[in-house]
């Protein structure tokens, strides 16, 4: 009679042990992050696989209903108050000071990236261009949310040079909303009429539209809130708990002003909070609070697990439109990606980068350019305008579409690419924090294995160098060169 009441259902269970999975990991996570060097989201991608369908099927996203929409959402609001946490996180009047090291990694390396990672895919996966394209466009990106596990909050974040920190870190806000005119490109030139057509709708809706006038937008959304807050905040209008919301709902705001106006979310989103924190005024208040671990820990860890639950492990195989989709050539992709994407390129551009001072430091920043969140969200914009020409996807891909072989190749790719990239980048903060133990003298290591607390070899960390900038966004910069 007892056991009837009691209701194990999938949707009560997720309650339970995601819950028990973030209790866990927030009561041992300094141990977690400072003693074994692990971040959330690889260890909340296996928990997810574990649970999931293809395992003990304890969660099954797709039995409750939950479609390529919802993802699409849950991704869309993750990476953009991921996006806006980034925006709020950078020193003060950053970009002033350090627009031409982002400037060339959002230009020549993202551009090189992208090239030469649709080039994989067109040789191993025998697609069409375009297509290979629209795959390497929603790859192009450094994920804002696998930046964060790693680059914050962390022992081993400590001994990497602050101001490649913020360069990453102000990488990944903006790069994944200058991706659209990579996916864009690929999408325009497989659907258009016309080349001319398609040149037409990438210049006025991509990169005015959704580009120019989503970042300007989203900067002056920032400077007005960062007025009216400071206004009631001044005269005594609002209390601490609401000022401490502000932030998470100004950010969620700027994802509606932009899904709404059909502009480029994620632009806006970073826009916003760059200019809301441009003075560095509301970073100084909010200093103690800790928000961007507590978003790290409750949004995105939930994401990944949620991610791994979704994995199409059947999609990994070929099929009648998909025949050269195999485990090796997939595997294969993902080796080429991670060691040619980014490393060459930022290793050849090194003395164009004033932030990068060493080549060590180039093969660092070269290696670090994880594929998350963003991409899983980019995959589903991709797949909508091609089955709908909007960004409303269908519940499922279509038979006998057009752009059938397109639509059916994007998403087990790029979930394969994901899942392998949130392992390596996850597990290379461990790896390097062992590989720096053994390479030091018997007497020069500590005690425990990766405990190590002064900064990287071959990185200058001296002021000027490794201490550019202010440890909270509104302090001044101590070694402004400018």
């Amino acid at each position: 009679m007892a056991w009837s009441v009691i209701e194990a259902t999938p949707p009560h269970l997720t309650y339970l042990i995601l819950s028990a999975f973030l209790i866990l990991y927030a009561l041992f996570s300094s141990f977690i992050r400072n003693r074994l060097h692990l971040s959330e989201p690889p260890l909340a991608t296996v928990l997810g696989i574990i649970i999931g369908p293809d395992v003990l099927n304890v969660i099954d996203p797709r039995a409750w209903g939950l479609e390529d929409s919802i993802t699409q959402e849950l991704a869309r609001v993750v990476v953009g108050v991921q996006v806006f946490t980034v925006g709020v996180d950078l020193p003060k009047a950053y970009f002033n000071r350090h627009w031409k090291s982002v400037g060339m990694l959002l230009g020549p390396v993202m551009v090189f990236g992208w090239v030469i990672v649709a080039l994989f895919v067109y040789l191993l996966l025998g697609t069409d261009i375009p297509t290979a394209l629209i795959v390497s466009a929603c790859l192009t990106p450094t994920d804002p949310v696998l930046a964060a596990s790693v680059l914050s909050n962390s022992q081993f974040s400590t001994r990497v040079p602050r101001r490649l920190r913020h360069m990453l870190s102000a990488e990944s806000g903006c790069n994944d909303g200058v991706s659209f005119p990579f996916l864009y490109a690929g999408i325009f030139a497989l659907t258009s009429a016309s080349a001319g057509e398609g040149i037409k709708e990438w210049i006025l809706e991509t990169v005015l539209w959704q580009c120019v006038f989503g970042l300007a937008m989203g900067a002056i959304i920032g400077i007005i809130a960062n007025r009216v807050l400071r206004f009631s905040y001044g005269n005594g209008y609002i209390d601490d708990s609401s000022f401490l919301v502000f932030y998470i709902l100004l950010a969620i705001f700027s994802i509606g002003v932009g899904s709404t106006l059909g502009s480029d979310d994620f632009l806006i989103a970073f826009g916003a909070g760059t200019g809301f924190a441009w003075d560095g005024w509301f970073a100084k208040k909010i200093a103690e609070a800790h928000l961007p671990n507590i978003i790290d820990l409750l949004l995105n860890s939930s994401m990944f697990v949620y991610f791994g639950a979704t994995i199409p492990w059947s999609g990994f195989t070929p099929s009648e439109s998909t025949p050269y989709v195999t485990p090796g050539r997939l595997t294969a992709l993902l080796v080429l990606v991670l060691v040619f994407r980014r490393l060459p390129i930022v290793l050849a551009l090194k003395r164009f980068i004033p932030d990068i001072k060493t080549y060590r430091e180039a093969l660092f920043c070269g290696h670090f350019g994880p594929m998350g969140v963003g991409a899983l969200f980019l995959a589903i914009e991709a797949r909508a305008q091609l089955e709908t020409g909007t960004a409303r996807p269908l519940p499922s891909p279509p038979k006998h579409s057009p752009h059938e072989g397109a639509i059916d190749i994007i998403r087990p790719v790029i979930c394969f690419i994901v899942l392998g990239s949130t392992m390596v980048h996850g597990l290379s903060v461990a790896a390097i924090s062992v590989g720096s133990h053994y390479t030091k003298g018997v007497n020069e290591r500590t005690p425990l294995i990766g405990g190590e607390t002064e900064g990287l070899t071959g990185m200058v960390h001296e002021g000027g160098g490794g201490e550019s900038e202010p440890s909270v966004s509104g302090d001044e910069d101590p070694d402004r060169d400018d």
